[in-house]
């Protein structure tokens, strides 16, 4: 509980101090704070989210700091379609998640996503993308990798309307080669449904369920993540500044517990 209260205070300052020095959006703007809850929009972002849970390993006594690197860049097919470009590149540090494991520090698996997205939302005003994902087995240490690689289908869907966003994420992903004989198959399935609302003055409250299940072990990972984010600049930089705590509804054994601590830094490219 210790090291969730310093890495939350720490993340609560920085928050803090960004806030303070940040120039709010002029109302011209207002666009800019709706596109970023739309995982399609057509607008590039490099978001910078750093991730701490506790809790973990069959003591409970571990813990894991993920920040993972998650450009987004959407590449204008014709006057109608968009492809969405969504890669994560996780960089880990973690202790004492297993028995007699200590720590590992290093490069996690890549994940790549691909989404078809039409231009302009439909008369129903329903904005939905869907593609190909893949997994990399890019992990630099044999307990930061699930030794596959893997690929899926990926979707999303969402209607925007006055400052609220509805919608639901998801994908799954099975294993098709092993870099390894002894490591398992990978079966899993990742459900995110989300629900936000940015106020006038660009502010965002949010709350998501990132929900995976893993068909091969039949456990349920289910963290339920609260979040608030300011639309900001720093000089001429748009940035967006999120800070958010999450609980663990359910996980494996092993899996984190209790509460967890997520900060989110987006720099923001308009058109």
């Amino acid at each position: 509980m210790y090291r969730l209260q310093k890495q939350a205070w720490i993340a609560a300052l920085a928050f803090a101090c960004l806030l303070w020095t940040g120039q709010s959006y002029a109302d011209d703007e207002d666009d800019l704070a709706k596109k970023l809850s739309n995982p399609v929009a057509s607008l590039i972002s490099v978001p910078f989210q750093y991730n701490y849970d506790g809790r973990m390993g069959p003591l409970h006594d571990g813990s894991r700091m993920t920040l993972n690197i998650q450009p987004v860049v959407p590449i204008s097919l014709n006057n109608e379609w968009n492809l969405i470009s969504r890669t994560v590149v996780p960089l880990i540090r973690q202790v004492n998640i297993g028995l007699n494991t200590g720590e590992q520090a290093g490069l996690g698996d890549i994940e790549q996503s691909f989404l078809l997205s039409p231009a302009k939302p439909g008369d129903s005003g329903i904005i939905w993308g869907v593609g190909p994902v893949l997994m990399l087995p890019t992990g630099t240490d044999k307990l930061l990798t699930q030794h596959q690689w893997g690929a899926g289908p990926t979707a999303v869907v969402l209607k925007q309307f006055g400052g609220w966003t509805i919608g639901v994420f998801g994908n799954h992903i099975w294993s098709y080669a092993n870099t390894v004989t002894y490591a398992p198959s990978v079966n899993q399935t990742f459900f995110q449904p989300f629900i936000s609302y940015t106020t006038a003055d660009k502010w965002t409250f949010g709350l998501n369920a990132e929900s995976t299940y893993d068909w091969q072990r039949k456990d349920w990972t289910l963290p339920i993540n609260a979040s608030v984010g300011k639309l900001l600049k720093l000089g001429s930089q748009p940035i967006s500044l999120t800070f958010g705590l999450r609980y663990y509804a359910a996980s494996p054994y092993s899996g984190p517990k209790g509460l967890g601590a997520r900060v989110q830094l987006v720099f923001l490219f308009p058109e």
